[in-house]
Formats: C-alpha cells, structure tokens, sequence
C-alpha cells in the first residue's frame, strides 16, 4: 500500500527504512522524503513507523509536531 504519494512511498519502504536503522519521523523523511510535499501522509507514515519500531521492540517515535505562530 501506498503512504505517500507525492514520494512513491510505500508501506515496504518504511519497513526496509527501520530495518535499515531508522528510528524517528524525521530519520524516515530524510531518507524516503516522506511527509516532505503536501504532508497528507504525515499520520499513516507515523502509524506505519510506530508499528514497524513495535515489532522490533523499539520505542514508539513519540515526537509531537507544535507550530509556533510569528504574531
């Protein structure tokens, strides 16, 4: 299946990328570009990599994304 579209990013590849060592949201976008275009992949990418990081008994990828407004 299909994460990001933008990418051609499928589910595989977030598995290869935490096999292969990845362990954070950001580690999965420098490498596959993930959540790099227009961000609707953003939350199944995280679901997918938190799930890949379970199965190989590493922490969830906890960080929290906070936009900060500049007025």
């Amino acid at each position: 299946m299909y994460v990001c579209l933008c990418n051609a990013v499928n589910e595989a590849a977030i598995r290869q990328a935490v096999d292969d060592g990845v362990t954070s949201f950001r580690g999965l976008s420098i490498r596959t570009g993930c959540g790099t275009q227009c961000g609707s992949c953003v939350k199944l990418a995280r679901e997918v990599l938190d799930q890949a990081l379970a199965e190989t008994g590493a922490p969830k990828s906890s960080v929290k994304l906070q936009f900060v407004s500049n007025s």
